[in-house]
């Protein structure tokens, strides 16, 4: 019985170093595992962070260019405001001139819009019927001494002088065909004129001058308002 006593012993004994051996072994391999775990986790973990940071900075980014864009708009419109106010002020002094010189403005538009000297000219009924006569009656005079000089000073001073400088006048206005006409028609204009010719209009509103001159003034005014 000694025997079989130690035989079971024995194998106990073998048993028991077997399991925890095999434990060990477990253990290590768990241990592994779970190092390999981690790894790969604090690898991902930083992956993701990664991919956070640069989608981060591209929205970042993106923002920015947005910001910039969308200020570069504001101040293309405030300064697009600017000057529209600079170009309406210079419309409302002109229409707004004293009578002498807005006659005078017209006149010398009429001049050089004029060719034949034969033309009609379309005002707004306010100017019509302020200045349209003085202003027709002014170019029609400027027309004829472009054709027929004055007679000197020391002729003109007399009374027979001036009637005989005016005689000629109206006869060189005549022969020649000279004269514009005021037109019966208006139009809806805040000032200057429509110049017509047959089926020819030149447009000198000083509205349409006044975009005109915009349209080939605006980067020199742009630069001269904004100028650092």
């Amino acid at each position: 019985m000694e025997g079989i006593e130690k035989i079971t012993a024995r194998i106990a004994q073998d048993a028991q170093a077997e399991i925890s051996r095999l434990t060990a072994e477990t253990e290590e391999k768990v241990q592994a595992v779970l190092t390999n775990a981690a790894a790969q986790a604090q690898q991902e973990a930083n992956e993701i962070v990664e991919k956070g940071r640069m989608a981060a900075s591209e929205r970042l980014e993106r923002l920015n260019s947005a910001s910039q864009m969308e200020r570069r708009k504001l101040e293309l419109a405030a300064r697009q405001e600017v000057l529209g106010e600079a170009f309406a002020l210079a419309l409302e002094k002109l229409c707004t001139l004293p009578e002498q010189e807005y006659i005078a403005l017209l006149t010398r538009l009429a001049l050089e819009a004029s060719s034949s000297g034969k033309e009609q000219l379309i005002l707004s009924q306010k100017d019509r019927a302020a200045v349209g006569k003085q202003v027709v009656m002014a170019v029609n005079d400027a027309l004829v001494k472009e054709r027929a000089p004055s007679l000197p000073e020391e002729v003109t001073r007399s009374k027979v002088g001036a009637f005989v400088d005016k005689l000629v006048h109206n006869t060189t206005a005549a022969v020649t065909g000279t004269g514009l006409t005021l037109s019966e028609e208006t139009r809806d204009l805040k000032g200057g004129f429509i110049m017509v010719d047959g089926d020819v209009e030149i447009n000198c509103a000083f509205e349409t001058l006044v975009r005109l001159q915009r349209e080939q003034m605006e980067k020199k005014v742009a630069d001269a308002l904004f100028q650092s």
